[in-house]
Formats: C-alpha cells, sequence, structure tokens
C-alpha cells in the first residue's frame, strides 16, 4: 500500500465506520497519546522497565500502526499529501546532512 493510498483508505474507513473525523486538535491530543503508548511499550521492551500485567499483550507494531492511522487523519483533515511531503522532507534531509552525519564521531564504527 503506498501511503496515498493509505491517506484514500483510512478516509474510506472514517466515511463508512466512523461517522466522521474527530476534529484536528482532538486528533492531536490522540496522537500524542498513542505516541506515549509507544514510548511506553518500548521502555518496557527495550529499556529498564518491568511489563505490567495490563501490558503484556501489547504489541509495538499495533501501537506504531495507531499513530500512523492518526497522524493520516491529521494530514487528511488539513489538505497534506503525506507521499508528496515525505518526499520533500528527503530532499530537504539530503542537502542539509549531507556530510553531518559522515562527520559525526558519535556515529563512527
Amino acid at each position: 500500500m503506498t501511503i496515498q493510498e493509505a491517506q484514500k483508505n483510512v478516509d474510506g474507513w472514517i466515511q463508512n465506520q466512523g461517522v466522521r473525523y474527530f476534529s484536528e486538535l482532538t486528533n492531536m491530543a490522540i496522537l500524542t497519546e498513542e505516541v506515549g503508548e509507544v514510548a511506553r511499550l518500548m521502555s518496557r521492551l527495550y529499556g529498564d522497565q518491568s511489563f505490567k500485567e495490563s501490558d503484556k499483550n501489547k504489541e509495538l507494531g499495533d501501537e506504531l500502526a495507531d499513530v500512523l492511522w492518526v497522524l493520516i487523519c491529521i494530514a487528511n483533515q488539513t489538505g497534506i499529501d503525506l507521499e508528496q511531503a515525505l518526499e520533500k522532507n528527503f530532499t530537504k534531509k539530503t542537502i542539509r546532512d549531507a556530510q553531518r552525519h559522515l562527520n559525526n564521531e558519535k556515529l563512527q564504527g
């Protein structure tokens, strides 16, 4: 699925099953909450925190998909073509960081 297809699929789901989009501000709050869920799970999977019973059945892929879903909702609501925005962002990073990471001693072997 391309990013554009994902945006269309999310929009179709919202129109058919979700009734309507939440407001942009509500979706921003939901995005923050979902990113927090990813952070919580990462700290248990890869950090030093132990699992709580309620966290044991959580899957990182599912939590990341929740973040992507809400991000796509915000993009759809604000008229952003994420595929085009990502391509533009790659160009920006390539120009800005062409030598920066290569010359970063902390990133060397």
